[in-house]
């Protein structure tokens, strides 16, 4: 089981330890005052834990205080899982990024555009563009989410059953197909938007490989790396460790129990989320970024090349634009000004622009249940905070985490 514990005198790696208390102390009063039930963060720099810090609660219900290996739903951190799984793919020549999808998901060679209309009664138009698979590494593919409630096929998809999750009884590759004949909200590679395509990537991923996603991750990526405790579901022996989920109260805005949603975690599913379908803890992640830190080796396990790391973390989007001029609105508690997309994590180009103290180059993801990473290769600083508290839009969560971690590096 992958620890996670302080392993350096933090002033040695360049921290002042009285500044890195302030983290702890300002999420303190997210718990304090009821907003979060509990969050675990830890600061890393060139591959050692400098800071681990926790508070609060793993299940307020029942007086469970959250622990070292507290297993959460990691939920859109699942996307730079699913998307290293496809570049390692990538580098045995199994695709081409310029490939069509169709080439793997046959419904996808029908696609069609939303042009106006309701969601009952859409006017579509032919795709121009097929969708390729780097428009689902980088959400240029048109797809969309049903939660977003900003677009009439957003509603289409909710009222297909895909909101928070998927239908019972559809595996990941009727989710696909379902999703292949929705109208995609714009030409593919023309705008940027936020939904199902890294679940479609992961169905790639499946053809690609001959594996079920589960099996791919787990024999390539989770066992390679030490990452015991992450999978896409809790088993039972573990549910007493799993942190329960939250949603805030709309009118007190307390952190309230959500039980209809964190109890997915425990059973099997029937499709695969590659999305956001994973759970995990601290410590397992904080592995996986090192992975990503040591541009794709871990302890003398390779698992991507340092170069196509390096690819990944580049700016995909056309023309080096940002995410608030090239996307649709977002959900998320951050603007995008100076942050671009790569293939799997956002990526910042301009911290001035983002106003938000930071190096160039950092590339990063969060899950929507609070949760955040990000991967710094100029200070070489790793981060992680995990909580429990749905839609990660409530609190601005990740910003004040950036800023309170590099306010405390003082070499």
């Amino acid at each position: 089981m992958a620890e996670l514990k302080v392993e350096i005198d933090p002033a040695e790696a360049g921290f002042d330890v009285g500044r890195l208390e302030r983290i702890d102390r300002h999420f303190a009063r997210y718990v304090d005052d009821g907003l979060l039930p509990g969050w675990l963060l830890a600061v890393s720099r060139a591959g050692t834990i400098v800071h681990v810090g926790r508070y609060g609660k793993r299940d307020i219900e029942a007086n469970l205080p959250v622990e070292l290996d507290t297993i959460f739903r990691i939920y859109s951190m699942t996307k730079p899982v699913t998307s290293v799984a496809a570049m390692m793919l990538y580098e045995e020549g199994a695709f081409e990024l310029k490939d069509p999808v169709s080439r793997f998901i046959p419904s996808f060679a029908e696609a069609r555009v939303y042009k106006k209309g309701s969601s009952l009664r859409p006017v579509i138009e032919p795709a121009t563009e097929p969708v390729r698979i780097w428009h689902l590494l980088t959400h240029m593919s048109g797809l969309t989410y049903g939660f977003h409630y900003t677009h009439p096929v957003d509603a289409m998809y909710r009222q297909a059953g895909f909101e928070w999750s998927t239908p019972p009884g559809m595996d990941l590759g009727a989710c696909c197909d379902t999703w292949a004949a929705f109208p995609l909200l714009f030409q593919p590679g023309t705008e940027w938007n936020y939904g199902v395509s890294t679940d479609v990537l992961g169905r790639v991923v499946e053809v690609a490989s001959g594996q079920p996603l589960d099996r791919f991750f787990e024999e390539r990526i989770f066992r390679p790396l030490g990452m015991d405790e992450t999978a896409f579901v809790v088993g039972d022996e573990n549910h007493d460790r799993l942190a329960a989920l939250y949603i805030p109260d709309p009118a007190t805005r307390k952190a309230t129990r959500l039980d209809v949603l964190g109890d997915l975690a425990m059973r099997a599913p029937d499709a695969f989320s590659g999305g956001g379908g994973l759970v995990s803890t601290a410590a397992d992640y904080h592995r996986f970024t090192q992975m990503l830190l040591n541009e794709g080796e871990l302890d003398g396990v390779r698992v991507l090349g340092s170069r196509t790391v390096r690819y990944m973390a580049q700016n995909h989007l056309p023309g080096g634009a940002d995410l608030e001029a090239y996307g649709r609105p977002l959900f998320a508690e951050t603007t995008f000004d100076g942050v671009g997309f790569g293939l799997g994590f956002s990526v910042l180009d301009d911290p001035v622009k983002n106003k938000v103290l930071a190096s160039p180059g950092e590339y990063a993801w969060g899950g929507a249940a609070s949760t955040a990473f990000w991967v710094d290769p100029v200070e070489q600083i790793t981060a992680l905070f995990f909580t429990q508290l749905l839609p990660s839009s409530t609190y601005p969560i990740r910003p004040q985490l950036k800023q309170l971690v590099y306010q405390a590096l003082v070499d």
